[in-house]
């Protein structure tokens, strides 16, 4: 993988600790499903499109659920080694984020994109922009903290 390839998975690492899962519905495959809101066109786009670089000879579906949810859908046994973490219940597991991407800079901030983007917000209070994200596991709140503390912000 290219430096660009590597700051994509990290990024996808972000969106799949936030909004995603990975399961073994068939016993053959894991299935990593990221659920999006379809008012975020755009993003859904970037996310497939990430994935596609990670895994190019694979597919990736789009499952439309009730309302105005679909499912981004990716088959790859290879998602547990890529992601840092297996099938089932992230926060059983007590999931944090990959020790290779919070040494690096340039993946920490991709990543930190993803998480934002899926369980965070940037927005405007009392003039300056502030970041709010939250989590209820113990290890990704600790590995959040110190890579905004590694980039130089205090949280």
């Amino acid at each position: 993988m290219s430096k660009e390839d590597v700051i994509k998975l990290a990024y996808i690492v972000g969106i799949a600790i936030g909004d995603g899962n990975l399961s073994n519905p068939n016993g053959r495959a894991v299935r990593l499903r990221v659920s999006c809101d379809t008012i975020y066109p755009l993003l859904i786009k970037k996310i497939c499109a990430s994935i596609k670089v990670i895994l190019p000879t694979n597919k990736v579906s789009l499952v439309k659920r009730k309302s105005r949810c679909v499912d981004i859908s990716c088959y790859s046994n290879a998602w547990p080694r890529l992601l840092g973490w297996r099938a089932g219940n992230k926060q059983s597991q007590n999931v944090g984020v990959p020790y290779w991407i919070r040494r690096n800079r340039l993946y920490t901030i991709a990543c930190l994109r993803g998480l934002i983007e899926t369980d965070g917000a940037i927005y405007n209070d009392r003039g300056y922009k502030s970041v709010f994200f939250t989590t209820n596991i113990p290890k990704l709140s600790a590995h959040v903290m110190s890579m905004f503390s590694y980039l130089g912000f205090k949280p």
